[in-house]
């Protein structure tokens, strides 16, 4: 096999599926190695063979990509225990709860249901590193896997949402939600069983969008990407807040009771700034990605709590630098946290729950608690492009940059990067003059057009 890289830059494997990484062939290949590889690093359970558990979001190419990773995984001896549709951080939690070697996650969270993707966590519960990505790719490419007589087996569990539904109440210790509102949009996708469930049985009046699913509806016109729905469903049902998952559910973007929608950088802000006036934020701090607001810095700082925000735009990052600064807490502008206390998974769901607790808590509404702060102007400027260049290599494209952020000084910054998943720059510029954040897009997309094309 020719030697592409199977696993991407930013979150395991992605792409269109049915097609190079993800045709049958390559997948059931990846199974092997993934096989190979936790037979390398797991010690096994003496009382059963190894055993891996695969979940999946709700695309139709699903079904293709779980059956092609299974068939990998029993010619090599490993067992495989099936869940059917359920959110990425649901299997970083069952892989721990149940005490298996591997788990497997289907999805391409918000991406159109053409793609899919393939994440993995260790028997930690952890996301592999590029380290140990790169091994298995080395398998992948280097080991032979010739005919064995061990067989593994595959069995589906129907109904395994339980289990982690419990665990997400006990992160707030099942509080009473009576008396709340709450519309939830599930975006089609992995969370539209267990997540309505959680606040159900907690006692709210819940009111659903985006909870059927067909193989082609995930993430399109719902969901955290497109929470104007929501928004309207809320007035509508004079509700006191709105829920957007997006496709694997591992993404939280809320809606206040006005209809306004609140990111992740506010939602991060209204809870370190909670979590201080408990005692709770460990080092007073935490961690955000590059492309989180200025204004977040500048508001935090008002109460002591200093924000590490040097991080590149994944959760695994933002996991990592928690870890390296013993922080508890961090996340990302686009609605994914972490919440270490509980788990090493960001979690929609979960992020939500803690929300709730903090409204019930001080006994303000969401947007009374959210928007204590005006926010820099920031836009993220998507460019299609044909080749990935690298970006210093672009010689017009730099010159228009450091013209910018010449005049931006200190209250302004401009971040470009190439998507890990998608044919995509993309470009976000932050500046405390919107006619500047503005002109300074359009300048440098034009310029990135022209040479990108």
């Amino acid at each position: 096999m020719s030697q592409a890289k199977i696993f991407g830059s930013t979150d395991g494997v992605r792409g269109k599926a049915n097609f190079p990484p993800l045709d049958t062939e390559t997948v059931m290949h990846l199974g092997k190695a993934l096989a190979e590889y936790l037979k390398k690093h797991v010690e096994i359970n003496p009382n059963r063979p190894y055993r891996v558990i695969i979940g999946k979001d709700t695309r139709r190419s699903g079904y293709l990509i779980e059956q092609s990773l299974t068939a990998g995984f029993l010619s090599r001896g490993v067992d495989v225990v099936s869940v059917g549709p359920i959110p990425t951080p649901a299997i970083s939690h069952l892989v721990r709860s149940f005490a298996l070697d591997l788990g497997v996650m289907i999805t391409a969270s918000h991406n159109p249901y053409l793609d899919n993707g393939i994440k993995v966590f260790t028997a930690r519960g952890t996301k592999l590193t590029i380290a140990e990505q790169d091994e298995v790719e080395k398998i992948y490419f280097e080991k032979d896997f010739p005919g064995t007589d061990t067989i593994g087996r595959a069995k589906r569990i129907e109904d395994v949402s339980g289990r982690y539904i419990e665990f997400l109440k006990s992160t707030v210790k099942s509080i009473s939600l009576k008396g709340f509102t709450i519309v939830i949009d599930c975006a089609n996708g992995a969370g539209y069983k267990a997540a309505p469930e959680v606040f159900k049985e907690l006692g709210a009046k819940v009111i659903t969008i985006g909870v059927n699913p067909d193989g082609y509806n995930i993430n399109k016109d719902c969901g955290a990407l497109h929470p104007e729905k929501l928004a309207k469903t809320i007035l509508k049902e004079k509700a006191d807040l709105g829920i957007a998952l997006d496709g694997d559910g591992d993404r939280l973007i809320m809606v206040d009771e006005t209809g306004k929608v609140i990111d992740g950088d506010y939602l991060m802000t209204l809870v370190a700034k909670y979590l201080k006036s408990k005692n709770r934020l460990r080092n007073d701090a935490i961690a955000v990605t590059q492309y989180s607001n200025l204004a977040i810095v500048k508001e935090l700082r008002k109460y002591k709590i200093k924000v590490f925000n040097d991080i590149e735009n994944s959760d695994k990052a933002v996991l990592e630098k928690c870890k390296q600064e013993n922080l508890i807490f961090g996340g990302e502008q686009s609605g994914h946290y972490i919440f270490l206390k509980y788990s090493i998974a960001g979690d929609g769901t979960l992020s939500a729950l803690q929300v709730l607790r903090i409204m019930k808590d001080t006994g303000k509404k969401l947007s009374e608690l959210a928007f204590t702060f005006e926010k820099y102007p920031q836009k993220l400027f998507n460019i299609k492009v044909n080749k990935k260049i690298p970006l210093e290599d672009l010689e017009a494209f730099q010159k228009i940059q450091e013209k910018w952020l010449k005049k931006f000084g200190k209250n302004g910054r401009i971040f470009s990067r190439y998507s890990g998943t998608e044919n995509l720059l993309r470009i976000m510029v932050e500046a405390q003059d919107a006619k500047d954040m503005k002109n300074a897009g359009k300048e440098l997309s034009e310029v990135a057009e022209r040479e990108l094309r």
